[in-house]
């Protein structure tokens, strides 16, 4: 058979693990395998273990415990990640146990959930480390058995000596194991050979979450442990004046009132240190409803922000600076704004052959403009984290996405070295890149410290909702130019947003038009903004596939046919050499989608839209086929095709798939924030509309490519395209264009 060789010195093998990225996750709850059992057929726990290696142990009775080091907050790489390593290891899955661990940067390298990076950058890390403890489990059975270490094999936790008919599971090898150094070179498997990857195992978490068994941030409780909720600023572009406390602290069950900071003066922050307000109040008692009740009792004076300027660090030590301006915001003048910077030169940032040319002797032109709003994440778990500050030292506990980040703020803000920072990883209840701002945790430790006590920070949904951090608000306008023949010579993106451009300059179908020009702008703002499900992405993919149907109308050709005619030109004579896209897998998903959704078999009555784009390095389609019933529409079945290369667990990527089709279909229906004088106009689930269950697709196929390409993203990439299957097939039930999000609301009934 054929094998991949890898080799790996002991220090290049702990490092390159450190520098995957990705990364296992939380929850408090062991479970044996992914299979319910009864309590007669679980194997009992055993009485001694053996460290491979951080990331796995083997008990003296064959079962073997694989550490989860991400974050996990339903994108199920507690359990993905693992099979990557049983399937190397050679374990029967049902002798597996799962255990989230904690933050460990040494161990674990960068526990970052987010990105859709976390299989793909774990990926061939987990593999070694997997084959890795294989190989020292081969070698302690050959000097047992003095043979050569070559003759041994292994299958389900046992190793086999054929030529001697000699054989003994894991637990009889593991101790003699533990002690052999790490080998240098070892092999990994034929993708043909597996048998745990690529093969559906359930969630491992599943009997907890449906059980309510205590894992989420929100569960955590200790001993003695105080509640603490907020006040923030009730607009952006405020901060806190004074405060008046005193009829607050008198009421039953509160201990103190207490205002906070978040960053000392000179801090300068990271990315990740996104903050609409550093400075809050803090109501902290025995329970949750007296705290509450306090809180209304505070006297709050608030005052205007002054305009300032901060250089923010980014990954690699790049800055970048930001502007934060005074002033009470309002969504009518962000309008008037984007209006006005719509109207002027933009910043090109790609430019191939002679666009201006092209236009002017095109024989038809097409403008059209595409606005989405800013949108809240609206987790189901709302903020929250645990601190316990004694002495010079700090326990956390916190549904966080990437704890790593947020180390040297505690570290700075705290006044204590980072490595007295104790952090454990709890399930988040969501996070679609909100729990990457982890402001909160910073909060409830400085709460902890100043109240000296165990405390668990609680945002309501109110405090959530107008606290920030948002997707931002987006524009666009795309032309196109056709010649007599109704082929596509020139195509012009003008886009940006509030406060950042959604601009990725070198995606289809830039490489596919020999004319083609980028601009972009952007416009400053005091409402903090951040990554939402598949950034940036999730507006440019509705914006672009719309407009990719309206050409294709007009060119009298097939939506699917025509961008498949467009790929083939990036494919055979692409134009320019930065095209970020492999034109022949995006025209796969396409082909794939086409075939699986009977594309060519029209239905009475029900109306059909396709959309496709790529991001996080997957390639995603989908055919969405809906009808209209008493004037309101029904997504009736979404056809999906995805490649994202070796699928890791099946059920697990059908499942991401079906959730971002979802959330994809409510925030385009019906998903909006809207700003007056600086306050957000919503801040709870009966003014910000979301997806409910009976408005969810009746049906929906998910399909992969197969192929034997590393894997890629999977959390994202089926979010972005799903605003443009939804926009091309309400224009075939209704006859009109969709252009600004959200299609269904009081002011844009159904366009």
């Amino acid at each position: 058979m054929a094998i991949i060789k890898t080799t790996f010195g002991r220090r290049t093998f702990l490092k390159s693990s450190a520098l995957a990225g990705g990364g296992m996750v939380l929850g408090f709850s062991w479970l044996i395998s992914c299979q319910s059992k009864s309590e007669e057929e679980v194997m009992a726990m055993p009485d001694e273990w053996f460290e491979l290696n951080s990331y796995l142990k083997i008990g003296d009775n064959g079962l073997v415990t694989i550490y989860a080091p991400n974050p996990e907050f339903g994108q199920n790489v507690r359990t993905s990640m693992p099979m990557i390593i049983a399937e190397e290891l050679d374990i029967d899955w049902n002798k597996v146990i799962v255990e989230q661990a904690p933050y460990h940067a040494e161990k674990y390298g960068f526990q970052f959930t987010g990105g859709s990076r976390g299989i793909m950058s774990r990926y061939e890390p987990l593999r070694m480390v997997g084959a890795t403890a294989r190989q020292m489990l081969r070698e302690a059975a050959a000097n047992a058995w003095e043979v050569p270490v070559k003759e041994i094999t292994t299958e389900n936790g046992v190793l086999f000596h054929n030529a001697s008919e000699r054989s003994g599971g894991y637990e009889i090898f593991a101790s003699a194991a533990a002690d052999i150094p790490i080998p240098t070179e070892v092999n990994l498997k034929s993708i043909k050979d597996f048998k745990t990857i690529g093969h559906s195992r359930k969630n491992i978490d599943g009997k907890d979450i449906v059980t309510g068994k205590p894992m989420f941030g929100m569960d955590y409780s200790k001993q003695g442990m105080l509640i603490a909720m907020i006040e923030h600023p009730p607009a952006f572009g405020m901060t806190l004046k004074s405060v008046n406390s005193a009829k607050a602290k008198a009421m039953p069950g509160i201990v103190d009132v207490v205002t906070i900071q978040s960053f000392q003066d000179g801090y300068e922050k990271s990315g990740f240190d996104t903050n609409a307000f550093p400075e809050i109040i803090a109501v902290v008692g025995k329970s949750t409803w007296e705290v509450i009740q306090a809180k209304k009792k505070l006297i709050i004076e608030w005052q205007p922000i002054e305009s300032s300027t901060e250089m923010i660090k980014g990954f690699g030590g790049r800055k970048q600076k930001r502007n934060i301006p005074s002033g009470l915001e309002s969504s009518e003048d962000h309008k008037l704004g984007i209006e006005a910077i719509a109207s002027i030169p933009g910043k090109i940032v790609r430019k191939d052959g002679n666009p201006e040319e092209a236009f002017r002797t095109a024989a038809k032109v097409i403008e059209r403009t595409y606005s989405a709003p800013f949108l809240a994440h609206n987790c189901m778990e709302p903020l929250n984290a645990f601190a316990h500050f004694e002495g010079d030292r700090v326990k956390i506990a916190a549904p966080i996405q990437i704890p790593s980040l947020i180390i040297p703020t505690l570290s700075a803000s705290l006044g204590i070295p980072a490595e007295n920072i104790e952090m454990e990883l709890t399930r988040m209840g969501g996070g679609f890149g909100r729990k990457a701002y982890a402001h909160y945790v910073v909060e409830v430790a400085l709460i902890s410290q100043k109240v000296q006590a165990p405390v668990k920070l609680v945002y309501t949904r109110e405090d959530d909702m107008t606290n920030g951090i948002y997707r931002p608000a987006y524009q666009a306008t795309y032309k196109a130019a056709l010649d007599e023949n109704n082929n596509l010579i020139a195509l012009h993106i003008k886009t940006g947003g509030i406060p950042e451009s959604p601009l990725f300059a070198n995606r289809f179908p830039a490489g596919a038009v020999d004319n083609y020009i980028a601009e972009e702008w952007s416009i400053d703002s005091n409402i903090t903004i951040g990554a939402f499900r598949a950034p940036r992405s999730n507006f440019m993919a509705g914006a672009e596939q719309a407009f990719i149907d309206e050409v294709a109308e007009a060119a009298g050709k097939d939506p699917i046919q025509f961008r498949l005619d467009l790929l083939k030109r990036a494919k055979e004579n692409p134009v320019g050499e930065n095209n970020e896209y492999d034109a022949e897998r995006y025209a796969g998903v396409l082909e794939l989608v086409r075939e699986k959704s009977a594309w060519s078999q029209s239905r009475p009555n029900v109306h059909r839209g396709v959309s496709a784009y790529f991001c996080h390095n997957t390639y995603a389609a989908h055919v969405l086929d809906l009808t209209i019933e008493n004037g309101t529409p029904i997504v009736q079945k979404v056809s999906c095709a995805i490649d994202c290369g070796v699928v890791i667990n099946p059920d697990a990527a059908i499942n991401m798939a079906e959730g971002a089709i979802t959330d994809g279909i409510g925030n385009a229906f019906f998903g909006e924030m809207t700003f007056k004088d600086g306050a957000p106009t919503k801040n709870n689930f009966h003014q910000y509309r979301m997806i409910r269950m009976k408005e969810a697709p009746k049906e929906i196929s998910v399909h992969f490519v197969q192929n034997e390409i590393n894997p890629t993203g999977m959390g994202e990439p089926p979010f972005p395209p799903i605003f443009g299957a939804v926009a091309n097939a309400m224009y075939k039930a209704i006859g009109k264009r969709q252009y600004e999000q959200p299609f269904i609301s009081e002011k844009n009934v159904m366009g």
